[in-house]
Parts: C-alpha cells; sequence; structure tokens
C-alpha cells in the first residue's frame, strides 16, 4: 500500500478554504483513478507540544507509488492539482511514500 499525505497550512480563510474543499474539491479528488481510499483529518491538527501550522490533513491510499503516478498524470489527478492553487492560500505540503505493516 502507498500513501500521499496532503497537508494543508493554515489559510487566510478558513471558512472560504473548508467551504471549498468540500463541496469542490473533494467531488474532484474522489474521482482520481487507482485511489483505494481518501481520508480526512477531523478537529485540530496537533503536534505532541501543541497546535501545529495545519488546518488539514489529507491521507490518499493506492496501491503502490506506480499507482500513484499514473493517477496524477490522469486528467481527473491534474484537475484536482490544479485545484488547489485556487484554495490553499497557507500553502500545502505533499509526501508519497510506500508503506508496510511491522
Amino acid at each position: 500500500m502507498a500513501q500521499l499525505i496532503v497537508m494543508y497550512k493554515t489559510p487566510r480563510e478558513v471558512a472560504a478554504f473548508d467551504k471549498h474543499y468540500f463541496e469542490k474539491h473533494v467531488p474532484l479528488a474522489k474521482k482520481i483513478p487507482g485511489m483505494r481510499k481518501y481520508e480526512v483529518s477531523k478537529g485540530p491538527v496537533a503536534t505532541p507540544a501543541g497546535p501545529s501550522p495545519y488546518h488539514l490533513v489529507a491521507t490518499l491510499r493506492f496501491d503502490d507509488i506506480a499507482a500513484i503516478q499514473k493517477a496524477f498524470a490522469s486528467a481527473e489527478g491534474q484537475a484536482a492539482v490544479a485545484d488547489v492553487q485556487s484554495f490553499a492560500t497557507g500553502g500545502v505540503d505533499i509526501f508519497m511514500f510506500d508503506s508496510r505493516e511491522v
């Protein structure tokens, strides 16, 4: 299993971010081919030491890294990536990796 983690920093306008994210971005992202699971954080994103600079964390699961690369090369993946620029005013960090249970 591979994961794509999208960490959205706190936007300038939280209410506008949330509205766009859940009404427009989620439906776009759910069309990405090969995605097995899509989860988002609920409530504040914190660290063991307290608050973090992040507003929302999305975790998308795929079969492997190749599936992530293929997904984001698709028209649906490109549309989702382009949409991020329209609402992620605080910035975004994206990580992808294979994972294994230990």
